[in-house]
């Protein structure tokens, strides 16, 4: 059931979070803490819970330190669910740069936006390559687009080209792949079209879709793990990206039909489930202040 007053409810707190955050994080990365790499982990997980996104893993266990993660895309939504799991910031491509508030959003998590042209492949793996060596994580959609969320799309190779250089410790680049999937509202099986609600692509407009979307109840997105690869795995680029596209279509399907219902994360409390969130305005606040607590936690 929609209720579209609990709609206006939850952008009015993602709003008030946002316009609040925003200058904090433009603070720390002014005066380089490390707070403009914790916060925006703060930021996507407090979205997930006005969102009312459960968050479900199984498989690997994230890796540790630099490397790129590469999962399918389906929606918008993807930013928080990563976002809030993974320390790191997003390979974009260079639109994204202009989009309104998003695209401020990409640039204070300090995103790396190319153009998905093998002209400029050289110079755009350079860039990876140097924050890679930087100590950053980074997450790429190597579809190059969303789509329905009922399939992967071919993964593009340009962007693996990076795992052909060497760390500055003469280590491998690693690549971790992960599936993403919305498999349940409000505790039910998602079918083919209503996975539609979650998934953003084609000509949708994003304000309805949104709007549609924060009217709905819990939405459980499951992602699957794999085990990191390398080059060295591969044995070429374009091996490489065919290795990533095969393990995560493999997780994509084997979620959406119930062969793997991950743990849920507990991104910001174990004590409390957060299943008001949405409905109430005092619930979003005494819910999410809870973060800033001494126990608070978050994924890997």
């Amino acid at each position: 059931m929609n209720c579209y007053a609990c709609a206006a409810i939850r952008l009015l707190a993602y709003a008030l979070l946002t316009l609040i955050l925003i200058p904090v994080q433009v603070m720390a990365i002014a005066f380089r803490l490390r707070l403009a790499d914790d916060l925006p982990r703060v930021y996507h997980a407090l979205c997930l819970k006005i969102l009312h996104i459960e968050l479900r893993v199984s498989g690997a266990e994230l890796m540790d330190g630099p490397g790129v993660i590469v999962a399918n895309h389906a929606s918008y939504l993807d930013i928080p669910v990563l976002g809030a799991l993974v320390r790191g910031s997003f390979i974009a491509k260079t639109e994204v740069a202009s989009w309104p508030v998003f695209g401020t959003l990409a640039k204070l998590q300090r995103s790396t936006f190319v153009e998905r042209r093998p002209v400029r492949a050289r110079e755009q793996n350079d860039q990876i390559s140097q924050r890679l060596a930087d100590g950053h994580k980074l997450i790429l959609f190597p579809e190059g687009t969303s789509n329905d969320g009922n399939r992967v799309l071919p993964f593009k190779s340009t962007l693996f080209g990076v795992a052909e250089r060497t760390m500055p410790d003469g280590s491998p680049v690693k690549v971790q792949p992960v599936s993403i999937a919305a498999t349940r509202l409000d505790g039910a099986p998602i079918g083919r079209d209503l996975r539609a609600f979650y998934s953003w692509y084609g000509d949708m407009d994003l304000a309805p879709h949104l709007w549609q979307f924060l009217a709905l109840g819990k939405v459980t997105v499951e992602l699957v793990v794999h085990p990191p690869v390398t080059l060295a795995d591969a044995g070429s680029r374009k091996e490489l990206a065919r290795m990533c596209e095969t393990a995560v279509a493999r997780g994509h399907h084997a979620a959406l039909t119930g062969m793997h219902q991950g743990v849920p994360v507990p991104l910001i409390d174990n004590g409390r489930s957060g299943d008001l969130i949405g409905f109430s305005p005092l619930a979003i606040v005494s819910e999410d202040f809870r973060l800033f607590g001494p126990d608070r936690q978050f994924g890997s």
